[in-house]
């Protein structure tokens, strides 16, 4: 065991110190001399034994903490009754925990990275491969007027399909990221709901769908902007799968709780397989047209509000129930 600097300087002067009362006491007499010379030699020898255990538990610590940086081995560290070291070891302790729950949460973000570029990777390849083929029979000069027309809407549907993803992607790596600044107002829920239903006004339109509110006066307090963007994607399932001629129904319930905005339509309603899967990101179910992002972000802008977002089966089709908790003071 090599012995620490300090402690031999402490045990040097303690040497010196016991020298010189030796020899004072042999002045008093020879008895007094080697009663004297005892103690400071009993003196000595504990020092030196408790100093010995006190080094030798910082080089089992110091052992223990090489393997954890080394190798990677689970911190071992024995416990000690109160004093210094055993202050030390639990602040080291504490620190391992952290350090180890950091570097776990890292390469969880780092797995979460990698599936989800692999994820929009295979997102993107569909569109860009449909828009290089219809721009491939663009080119083509045999191509009739009435074809080159189709193949010009289907490229600008294309489109517009990937700049909605890519937008939406980018939301929801903000979302992730945490650099999202929401901004909760007291809103009207009827308000709110236009406000999200208005970009599907035309293609509801076409379909011949309609659309009803039953909101009266309820309110809530959200960010106007990132919930009617949430929203508009319940709207938006909903749209896409409920038949020509159907309806989709928004109503809003308040509470000295919360508000609660429950969106429902007419169609076929959702697969018992597809239920528990449905917020999760890219999971599209069974023939269903988009992404599979729309209503992850919506669950997520929810989220970030303290809310809630289900998905269930109602009497006629789907359900969505998005309950926005009121703040207590």
């Amino acid at each position: 065991m090599t012995m620490e600097p300090e402690i031999r300087r402490e045990l040097a002067i303690l040497l010196a110190l016991s020298g010189i009362f030796t020899a004072a006491a042999f002045f008093a007499g020879p008895g007094w001399g080697l009663a004297a010379l005892g103690f400071c030699l009993a003196g000595l020898g504990v020092r030196v034994f408790f100093a010995g255990k006190r080094q030798r538990r910082l080089e089992k610590l110091s052992e223990n903490l090489e393997k954890l940086l080394l190798y990677g081995e689970p911190l071992s560290i024995p416990a000690y009754q109160e004093g210094q070291i055993a202050i030390l070891t639990d602040q080291i302790q504490k620190m391992t925990i952290r350090l180890q729950e950091a570097a776990q949460k890292s390469q969880e973000d780092r797995e979460t990275l990698a599936n989800s570029l692999a994820d929009i990777s295979h997102q993107l390849r569909t569109p860009l491969t449909a828009m290089a083929l219809t721009a491939s029979r663009l080119s083509d000069p045999a191509l009739g007027e009435e074809e080159r027309a189709k193949c010009c809407r289907e490229l600008q549907s294309l489109l517009s399909g990937t700049e909605w993803l890519v937008e939406t992607l980018l939301k929801l790596s903000r979302l992730d990221a945490g650099t999202v600044s929401l901004s909760p107002q007291r809103l009207s829920a009827q308000t709110l709901v236009e406000r999200a239903a208005a970009p599907l006004a035309i293609p509801m339109e076409l379909r011949q769908q309609t659309l009803v509110l039953r909101c009266g006066q309820a309110a809530l307090r959200a960010d106007p902007v990132w919930t009617a963007e949430a929203l508009g994607n319940l709207l938006k399932n909903c749209m896409e799968h409920t038949p020509a001629g159907g309806t989709i129904t928004v109503t809003a319930q308040e509470t000295a709780l919360y508000t609660r905005l429950t969106v429902e339509d007419t169609g076929p309603g959702f697969a018992k397989e597809d239920l528990p899967h449905l917020f999760q990101r890219f999971y599209k179910g069974k023939d269903a047209p988009g992404y599979g992002i729309g209503l992850s972000l919506a669950q997520r802008i929810v989220a970030a509000q303290d809310g809630t977002l289900e998905a269930e089966n109602g009497p006629q089709g789907a359900r969505f129930i998005a309950t926005f908790y009121k703040q207590t003071v």
